[in-house]
């Protein structure tokens, strides 16, 4: 088993939602943790007062994740920071409203650089310095069906789905590469639970889910060291029902 206590991960978009979550959860297991954000400054600094409060190490790294060059960079600073990193979470991502009618390439363009293409720089860069690691892909449950109403964002998670297994095969057997897939857990920026109140009863077990609910499955697949190439859907069953928004 994997031993989380004393290991250093890195947790992109951890300054907020999910992330932080996933942040103070490795920070509970004794895991030193490098906060990655973008512009949530404010957010970062308070999370690492959190996680220095913990009991271990932390450091706050700005990166904007535009391009190969800053993707590198963000490893080769944290590194630099924090020394050996053990645990790679790609949690960053964004989150748009492109109808398939209607979508651009530059559209596409956007959402696959930062939901796909960014996480699959940071886990190259990231495999290039680790003797035995940990990735874990943070993706969605749309990836079980279809989404015409978010569709550029639609296919960077079914892509990052397809690098996560891709990615499991070429780095075997040194590192092991898994990927959660996400349901009704937070409501979407400007919303508040009564979105998820609203969608509850499309879920198979009629509730929703919390960050906590991500947290244990993301620690369940870094101790394994015999889990690789799946994706976890944390969804009520949802991934069960194909799905079809915007049709």
């Amino acid at each position: 088993m994997f031993e989380l206590a004393g290991k250093t991960a890195l947790v992109t978009g951890a300054a907020k939602r999910i992330g932080n979550a996933i942040a103070i959860g490795l920070a509970k297991q004794g895991s030193n943790v490098i906060i990655h954000y973008d512009k949530s400054e404010s957010e970062a600094k308070k999370l690492h007062d959190e996680i220095v409060e913990l009991g271990v190490k932390s450091w706050p790294v700005q990166a904007i994740l535009k391009d190969s060059e800053s993707c590198r960079e963000l490893i080769e600073k944290s590194s630099g920071l924090a020394g050996a990193i053990d645990v790679l979470v790609n949690n960053a991502s964004v989150f748009s409203a492109s109808d398939i009618g209607a979508v651009r390439l530059e559209d596409i363009e956007v959402d696959m650089l930062a939901n796909a293409w960014a996480p699959f720089l940071l886990a190259r860069h990231f495999s290039e310095k680790t003797d035995r690691g940990k990735i874990v892909n943070i993706l969605d449950t749309r990836v079980a069906g279809y989404d015409f109403n978010h569709f550029s964002y639609y296919l960077s998670k079914r892509m990052l789905e397809i690098l996560t297994k891709s990615m499991a095969l070429k780095l075997a057997p040194r590192i092991t590469v898994n990927g959660i897939a996400p349901g009704l857990i937070l409501p979407p920026q400007g919303k508040d639970y009564t979105y998820l109140e609203q969608k509850k009863d499309t879920v198979p077990l009629k509730k929703y889910g919390s960050p906590s609910d991500i947290v244990e499955t993301v620690l369940f697949l870094l101790r394994s060291d015999f889990v690789t190439g799946q994706v976890v859907y944390v969804d009520g069953g949802k991934h069960l029902i194909q799905t079809i928004e915007g049709l």
